[in-house]
């Protein structure tokens, strides 16, 4: 009979604390979407200013995640996981307190710093406080922050909007943010400051910056400015050329900014695509099913967030599962059959109609993600475990940047493709009623009706044609699914190799 001794398990409540950082800085990408037309209605702003209390979140996000490495070597991990903590509790709390658009979108700025460092942070300490043995249950407990939180989001915030008000959304990460950083300091070692400091690479910061601001900007605008216009071409080649250019400079430093030399890592760069794929298909479906709930079947933003909610909770069942899975088989099955199941369940949500139930919609969308929770965090850890321990920090900040980069993306160029798809349609079908009734026998009826008839086709054109869009979408997932299906059979099979026990997390 085997005994657990303390240090084997005192890690369980420091990913606890990590658990509920991540879970905040997730929740705030996705909760925030519900309130923006009553935030819109409240501060008397326009559709167009509004997106940039998302746009602007998510821009600053893919800035500050590459600065964390540096940062957590000059003042500590864990002290400053514990300042960032505090700090998006305070720049939340501001959020709440904004007086006008202006405000909102400066604040939420300025809560995207801590709120791309907490994700980034709480993904290394994993790798430097679990022992490699318990690393994929561990892994499977982190998870509950990163997929749960976007999931619950649309349920909390429809619910706080919906019969409170709209700065709860933000007021209640104030409560959650102190709770965290007290138990910081309260469960993880207080080491010494660091002595010795990296030197900064400048020039590798701004160019990879200036690349992912400019790339994540015409995604965000392409759909209003043109996707052909010289405003969006000129921001896509010279965020491409600064990213080259940023792969030159760190190639040659010796404190790298963000090391891309854990790309030539074959497993690491493998798990990187698959996640990819992974992102790509949760956020663009938590993108379009609220969508289409609210849009098409008009829906409150409370019943859209029950609707999504059993989704949610598949995946916080099978997180956990999935860890003890890879701790046994090893992160390739896992990955092959999870994204075998996503794919089935994109299939599925392809055949939205404006008459699909929600009951249908909630097992679809829980088919799928059964399909998510089974192969997400077997596929990051399987990449990051690959590493080497001084590139574990290295990895984790890769990995928040594709994942941050890969969702707006996606969003943005998905949403794109349904404007224009969505455009095109309403175009065909609306010159066939124009055509009237020689060449739509059955417009003659609603014709005699006169305004209010024919309007009523027009309305449910729209519905049908969006329904459309959305459903073809899902077909184009469902093949990036199986692409991704395809790749995870070159991850390692088998338990992993023991290695040393974990060392000291050093803050």
């Amino acid at each position: 009979m085997t005994t657990t001794t303390p240090q084997e398990t005192r890690w369980v409540p420091r990913l606890v604390v990590l658990i509920v950082g991540t879970f905040m800085s997730v929740l705030d990408t996705s909760i925030v979407n519900v309130a923006v037309p009553d935030i819109q209605r409240q501060l008397g702003s326009s559709a167009d200013d509004i997106e940039w209390i998302v746009t602007g979140y998510t821009l600053v996000l893919g800035i500050v995640v590459p600065l964390t490495g540096w940062l957590g070597q000059r003042i500590g991990v864990v002290r400053l996981y514990t300042l960032a903590m505090i700090s998006f509790a305070m720049m939340s709390a501001l959020c709440g307190l904004a007086w006008n658009l202006p405000s909102l979108i400066v604040f939420r700025v300025l809560q995207a710093v801590p709120g791309g460092v907490l994700p980034v942070l709480a993904m290394t300490i994993v790798f430097q406080i679990v022992p490699p043995q318990k690393l994929g249950v561990a892994m499977g407990m982190y998870g509950f922050g990163v997929v749960f939180a976007p999931g619950v989001g649309p349920t909390l915030g429809g619910y706080l909007v919906e019969y409170i008000d709209w700065t709860l959304i933000f007021y209640i990460n104030v409560p959650i943010g102190i709770a965290g950083a007290i138990a910081a300091q309260a469960v993880f070692p207080r080491i010494p400051r660091p002595t010795t400091w990296p030197r900064f690479d400048g020039w590798g910061f701004v160019t990879i910056a200036y690349g992912l601001f400019a790339i994540l900007l015409a995604c965000s605008e392409g759909s209003d400015w043109g996707w052909t216009g010289y405003r969006v071409l000129g921001l896509i080649v010279s965020g491409v050329l600064s990213l080259a250019l940023f792969v030159v400079i760190e190639l040659e430093v010796d404190n790298p900014v963000l090391d891309i030399r854990t790309l030539a890592n074959r497993a690491f760069l493998t798990s990187l695509m698959m996640l990819a794929v992974t992102i790509i298909g949760l956020f663009v479906t938590l993108f379009y099913i609220p969508q289409f709930l609210q849009v098409v079947q008009g829906l409150q933003a409370l019943d859209t967030g029950l609707t999504m909610m059993p989704s949610a909770l598949v995946m916080v069942v099978l997180m956990p599962m999935a860890g003890r899975i890879y701790d046994l088989v090893g992160p390739r099955w896992p990955a092959v059959i999870g994204l075998l199941i996503m794919a089935y369940g994109s299939f599925l949500l392809a055949d939205l109609n404006p008459n699909t139930t929600r009951e249908h919609i909630m097992l679809w969308t829980a088919i799928r993600n059964v399909g998510t929770g089974l192969c997400m965090m077997p596929i990051m850890t399987a990449g990051l475990a690959a590493l080497p321990k001084n590139l574990a920090a290295a990895g984790s900040g890769m990995n928040n940047v594709m994942r941050q980069v890969t969702a707006s993306v996606a969003v943005a160029i998905f949403g794109s493709i349904g404007t224009v798809t969505q455009a095109q349609m309403l175009t065909d079908r609306g010159s066939l009623l124009d055509r009237g009734a020689q060449e739509l026998p059955a417009m003659a009826k609603f014709q005699e009706q006169g305004g209010s008839g024919v309007m009523g086709v027009y309305q449910e054109m729209q519905r049908t044609v969006l329904a459309s869009t959305y459903a073809g979408a899902f077909y184009v997932i469902g093949f990036i699914c199986l692409l991704g299906a395809a790749m995870a059979l070159l991850l390692r099979s088998g338990r992993a190799p023991t290695k040393a026990p974990a060392e000291p997390i050093e803050v």
